[in-house]
């Protein structure tokens, strides 16, 4: 199936215009936005079949070379062009950036030096475009791989919740850490319709571990007071009209005890002050740090998502004002550069890279060229997302933009058009071998897709990571 580019282009004009008319800083308001967003025609208007027109139905083809996925949301929406697809712009990039050809990768060396050292590992995706320019709703779509406010869209389950339903199965009786966790993502959108036990397990590390998991009475005071309440309740919950819920409740009950008193959860979740600082002694690289060790404990878990806040700079980007708030420094260089590089680095070196998926991306990017008169750079659908592991043919970049970084030159795959989250959540979906292509029932009477309108062809794996 091929896209013809001529008519997406002009789709994406369309499209284009009106996301520039209801974006960031419209006067617009936000329940009028989702309305013109969704109306009418079940969510189908930004992500139906009106890409697909001449579709046909895909031969499901998996992947299936990742155990696991780490999945980096950069929240705010990073500058593709003062990162991953390095644009430089004469007066207006600054020279420390030392923009620098790495294995004919354009780089700003003086802003990622560290993620230069693993660029080897990595493969970037150029051609990615968003739907939508506003935080709350392209966050979600994030997570979702689909449109907010289409049909079940807010009861769509975060992609980790659907990698945890396919990866219960495979579970063992030894396996105690949750299938599905988040880290430093108090904001990781929810399991939706699914069972809570598919719930995101929100964690914000620290170097003490986990809290609550002991007891100031004593284990086997705990596990007597657990056999009392279920001596007392078992039955009740089972003839309760809400016995769904109080399933779902004792689930969490098991799987916290089951992390109490537990040598493999304490070292997974604690670290010491000078891995901390390898990490960049951050709140993200503590989180990349603790990704790693959760997955060196092999105890369940199969996705993780990492969240880093800041990346909405409207103001002072380069932080040239002496701003105090985040800048493209404070966030990149301290943060972001030494967590990510040293997540890549400890995977190869331990062999987990070549059965994890890494993936980094952002809900949108920002505009290009000069800066804004506030000195940053404000919202804008070009962006990139970056692959690791797993067996991706890796040090490569895939797709190319003109030469602002304004728009696509070329898709670099083999759908000749944009690449959306929906194309990224079929690729991680195939790389741990789920069929992206999978409809399930639901309660509401009407069949989930895993990947919306993947049985049409509408969206696909991007293979060409493997290729």
């Amino acid at each position: 199936m091929i896209y013809g580019e001529d008519k997406h282009k002009r789709l994406m004009e369309r499209l284009g215009h009106r996301h520039r008319t209801i974006g960031h800083g419209s006067s617009l308001s936000r329940r009028r936005f989702f309305e013109i967003l969704g109306s009418g025609v079940t969510g189908s208007y930004l992500a139906g079949p009106m890409l697909a027109s001449e579709n046909t139905r895909p031969q499901v083809s998996l992947i299936n070379k990742a155990k696991s996925v780490i999945f980096i949301l950069c929240v705010g929406a990073p500058s593709h062009v003062d990162t991953f697809d390095l644009k430089v712009t004469e007066g207006v990039t600054p020279s420390d950036f030392q923009p620098t050809n790495v294995n004919g990768i354009d780089w700003p060396m003086g802003l990622l030096p560290k993620i230069a050292t693993v660029l080897p590992h990595l493969a970037i995706v150029r051609s990615v475009r968003s739907w939508a320019l506003v935080h709350s709703l392209a966050q979600v779509w994030s997570q979702i791989g689909r449109n907010p406010v289409a049909a079940l869209g807010d009861v769509s389950p975060n992609m980790g919740s659907v990698v945890a339903v396919e990866k219960e199965s495979e579970r063992t009786a030894s396996q105690v850490f949750p299938t599905f966790i988040a880290l430093n993502a108090n904001s990781a959108v929810s399991q939706g319709y699914l069972s809570a036990r598919y719930a995101p397990f929100k964690v914000i590390p620290a170097s003490t571990g986990l809290n609550n998991t002991a007891n100031a009475d004593g284990q086997t005071r705990l596990d007597s007071r657990l056999k009392f309440l279920h001596s007392i309740d078992d039955t009740l919950r089972v003839n309760s009209p809400l016995s769904k819920d109080l399933e779902d409740y004792d689930a969490f009950y098991t799987s916290a005890r089951n992390m109490m008193y537990n040598t493999a959860v304490t070292k997974a979740f604690s670290y010491s002050s000078a891995d901390s600082a390898r990490y960049g002694n951050s709140n993200f690289g503590n989180a990349c740090l603790v990704a790693k060790q959760v997955l060196e404990a092999n105890q369940g878990t199969r996705y993780i998502q990492i969240n880093l806040n800041g990346w909405d700079m409207h103001e002072d980007i380069y932080g040239t004002a002496g701003s105090a708030d985040t800048n493209i420094y404070t966030l990149g260089k301290n943060e972001f550069d030494p967590g990510v590089a040293a997540l890549i680095g400890d995977l190869n070196s331990n062999g987990l890279l070549k059965e994890t998926l890494v993936v980094i991306a952002g809900e949108f990017g920002r505009t290009v060229g000069p800066l804004s008169p506030q000195g940053g750079r404000d919202h804008f659908m070009q962006q990139f997302a970056v692959f690791a592991g797993a067996g991706i043919k890796a040090g490569r970049v895939i797709g190319a933009t003109n030469a602002d970084g304004s728009d696509v030159s070329e898709y670099g795959w083999k759908y000749n058009r944009y690449i959306r989250i929906e194309d990224i959540e079929a690729t991680m979906y195939s790389a741990l071998g789920i069929d992206w292509t999978k409809q399930v029932d639901t309660p509401f009477g009407r069949s989930y897709e895993y990947v919306p309108f993947a049985k049409e062809g509408t969206y696909a794996p991007i293979d060409e990571l493997w290729a």
